[in-house]
């Protein structure tokens, strides 16, 4: 993987008044659709599109074998910590449900089933946090405590932490917490007929990161902070002057950046047979003036904010971070 050429772009600006750099929120890295593995279905094609304000997706999959294949066919939603204050700006666990999920299967809607665990580690609690008559939705940012933890005596605490199911606070020593973590499945069951080819879409609202103001400026660039963006988005010397030109000082006013994540989770897809025969991969940048960065090789500028990858027999080995970048001045 190497980086993008640079100058390419940024989306959304977060429309405030400039804040300091450490009123950020988080992305959360969606994905395509998986399937379970196995070895009679082959991904003919991906057409990825990827922007800010959606995600689009179409495949071309084909069953080689001669028998039907019924699989399970999931949406890789990341698992949401056990405590996450701060991390998603003022959100409380977000809302899959709500982000427009939609699918078709050779052109017909199809629906997707939502269903939430907690997880500690490998070991599923939802049944025993349910017979405790615990929430098992239990964060919401901003709070100092948990209602149905406080509401618990001494001895039941500790029964509590002994069992695994409450842990001490990782900033706060004197609070406890849940300390299982929320996973979301979105799946639905499909059969594949043999030899037969079948045209999957899938389309989404992103949730975004972002930050006002966040670590690109001259003075942060011997910080770790910038390291590690330059390692994440494949940051080069042409974005970086590229962003130094647009927030030099111009006419009496100064230009600030805002900063856009998005992530999407593509190498959790190659559960199929074999590598993914034609690849398209489409990022919109949202306006002419943004910058974007993102760590991909054979990069070509298609339209004033469009990127375009394209791969043959490609088997994806990373996800796709990508840092967008956009400006807005003030006097």
């Amino acid at each position: 993987m190497r980086k993008i050429a640079g100058a390419i772009g940024l989306v959304g600006l977060l429309a405030s008044a400039p804040l300091g750099a450490n009123d950020s929120s988080a992305s959360i890295g969606l994905g395509g659709l998986v399937l379970t593995r196995n070895n009679a279905i082959s991904m003919d094609s991906e057409d990825l599109y990827i922007s800010q304000k959606e995600v689009r997706v179409r495949y071309r999959f084909t069953n080689r074998s001669a028998r039907p294949v019924e699989t399970l066919v999931s949406f890789p939603v990341p698992v949401l910590p056990s405590g996450i204050p701060g991390y998603l700006g003022d959100q409380d666990y977000p809302d899959f449900s709500t982000m427009k999920f939609r699918t078709t299967v050779d052109g017909r809607p199809v629906k997707l089933d939502f269903v939430q665990r907690g997880m500690i580690g490998t070991r599923d609690v939802t049944a025993r946090v349910a017979a405790l008559g615990w929430p098992l939705r239990w964060f919401s940012s901003y709070e100092d405590s948990v209602p149905f933890i406080k509401r618990l005596s001494a001895p039941q605490q500790a029964e509590y932490r002994r069992e695994g199911l409450l842990k001490v606070h990782p900033d706060n020593s004197n609070m406890l917490i849940p300390a299982w973590s929320l996973v979301t499945h979105v799946t639905r069951r499909q059969t594949f007929a043999p030899g037969r080819t079948v045209e999957v879409t899938h389309a989404y609202a992103p949730i975004s990161g972002g930050s006002v103001g966040g670590g690109l400026e001259r003075g942060f660039r011997r910080d770790e902070i910038f390291f590690e963006k330059q390692r994440k988005y494949c940051i080069d010397s042409d974005f970086v002057a590229a962003f130094d030109r647009r927030t030099a000082p111009h006419a009496g006013k100064n230009t600030h950046a805002g900063e856009v994540w998005l992530d999407y989770i593509l190498s959790s897809g190659a559960n199929w047979r074999g590598p993914i025969r034609d690849f398209r991969l489409v990022v919109d940048k949202g306006k002419p003036d943004n910058l974007v960065s993102f760590c991909m090789d054979g990069v070509r500028k298609i339209s004033p904010t469009q990127f375009e990858v394209r791969k043959t027999n490609y088997e994806p080995r990373r996800d796709l971070p990508i840092l967008i970048v956009e400006f807005y001045t003030t006097d």
